[in-house]
């Protein structure tokens, strides 16, 4: 499934630095724009993968909630 995240980014002494507005944590950088949306999709990945690896509970079952903000 693919799930659509804003990028803010900015240019930070040479690079173009960014992160996930709705993913606390999330930031990477690149050389150019198209390098840093390649390097933030890894980021956040790599944070699925860890968190996911984390959260493995014998006998834990997982429902989806909404959540209005």
């Amino acid at each position: 499934m693919k799930r659509f995240f804003t990028l803010e980014y900015w240019q930070d002494d040479g690079w173009v630095v960014g992160r996930l507005k709705e993913v606390p944590g999330v930031f990477s950088q690149g050389e150019t724009l198209e390098e840093l949306k390649e390097n933030i999709a890894d980021a956040y990945r790599m944070m699925l993968e860890a968190y996911n690896a984390d959260e493995k509970r014998e006998g834990a079952e997982s429902t989806e909630v909404g959540v209005e903000v």
